[in-house]
């Protein structure tokens, strides 16, 4: 793919960035996060990835240890609080932040913690809001000729609101196809521990987002949260379905240095 740079609005002056890596990203598709600082540096911006991030605390919180979650939200809360914006490639850790930290702390038991926590929340961005809302990219000259779909995560479309702006970015892109898939938010079945909790459940909703993906004719699946695309990638590969599953700072950033998730090619 060609690797034009993107038109960016110039109006704002350099932005400090810190970026959250998220535990997927890191594990297991770290090439997400090197585009997405490269997608973030080249739109004028200094990006910063503490040495000190942990887990956003989410798998905690969603089994109902808060005490857990407000411990791993403080050390989030400590390692970035001093940048100006905060961007996470991943819904769903964009959201614990935004969503979930305030009602962590009690404003009268821990009234301290509890204003940290609403402050970095403020600053806090999915990464695709961050690029399409507050710095205004424009990936045209940069050139995508594939067929792609886009899956919305439960957490970046219900609790975000994210929808829009992943796809004015792909759209932007020189040569792509943005092909909608039908019940496009629908789950994948992943929802982090529900997939390990009822297994059954979670294989016959995956299924089901396979056959949505297929019936696109797309060549390339799309998305902002890892967990997400590993598991609908995991269901295209064990059923041999040929279909390209890409974390979308990778598509956007024109970097396809890595095979595609859960692929040998």
């Amino acid at each position: 793919m060609e690797s034009g740079g993107p038109s960016v609005d110039r109006s704002h002056r350099t932005l400090r960035v810190g970026l959250l890596v998220t535990c997927l990203v890191d594990i297991f598709r770290p090439s997400a996060a090197f585009a997405t600082v490269k997608l973030l540096e080249e739109a004028g911006c200094e990006v910063v990835v503490p040495m000190t991030q942990t887990c956003c605390g989410q798998p905690a919180y969603n089994s109902g240890d808060r005490e857990a979650a407000r411990e791993i939200a403080k050390q989030v809360i400590a390692s970035f609080e001093i940048f100006p914006h905060v961007v996470v490639p991943s819904g769903s850790c964009a959201s614990m932040i935004a969503k979930h930290y305030p009602g962590l702390f009690d404003a009268e038991i821990e009234p301290s913690w509890r204003a940290r926590a609403e402050g970095l929340a403020a600053r806090t961005s999915e990464l695709t809001v961050f690029l399409a809302d507050i710095l205004g990219v424009d990936y045209s000259g940069r050139s995508y000729p594939r067929r792609v779909t886009y899956h919305d995560s439960c957490s970046s479309v219900r609790e975000l609101g994210v929808a829009s702006q992943p796809r004015a970015l792909l759209k932007s892109l020189d040569g792509l196809t943005l092909a909608e898939m039908s019940d496009r938010d629908v789950c994948c079945g992943f929802g982090g521990a529900f997939a390990l909790k009822y297994p059954e459940i979670s294989n016959a909703i995956v299924s089901q987002k396979a056959e949505r993906v297929t019936e696109t004719g797309a060549e390339v699946l799309t998305g902002a949260d890892l967990g997400c695309l590993v598991n609908i990638a995991g269901k295209l590969a064990r059923e041999g379905r040929t279909v390209e599953v890409r974390h979308i700072a990778e598509v956007l950033a024109g970097d396809a240095s890595e095979p595609g998730l859960c692929s040998d090619a």
